[in-house]
């Protein structure tokens, strides 16, 4: 069930933040995303699901990690908010978001 939640969130066109509203993070994460004006943009909170452990244990079986922010542009998980951040101040962001038609 977790596995399929996640892939109903996630399309080739669209960037998915999963999060949690206690975390600083998954702001900072929306807060970049939303300044940039991405479209398609999409914030899950995890904690409004029952089967959110299972959830995270599929992310950590799939992207590595189970903590949040996980972010999605379009179907590839780029990590975190440090990771976001890092492409942001690489110049690779734009080009990515470009490419999915997310800007």
């Amino acid at each position: 069930m977790a596995q399929e939640f996640v892939e109903s969130k996630i399309r080739r066109d669209k960037v998915t933040v999963f999060g949690k509203p206690s975390c600083p993070y998954c702001h900072m994460a929306m807060e970049l995303l939303e300044e940039l004006g991405v479209k398609n943009l999409e914030y899950v909170d995890l904690t409004t699901r029952a089967d959110m452990a299972n959830i995270q244990d599929y992310m950590l079986r799939t992207t590595g990690a189970r903590s949040v922010p996980r972010v999605y542009i379009g179907e590839t998980c780029i990590g975190g908010y440090d990771n976001l951040k890092a492409l942001k101040d690489s110049g690779e962001l734009i080009p990515k978001l470009k490419q999915i038609g997310a800007l």
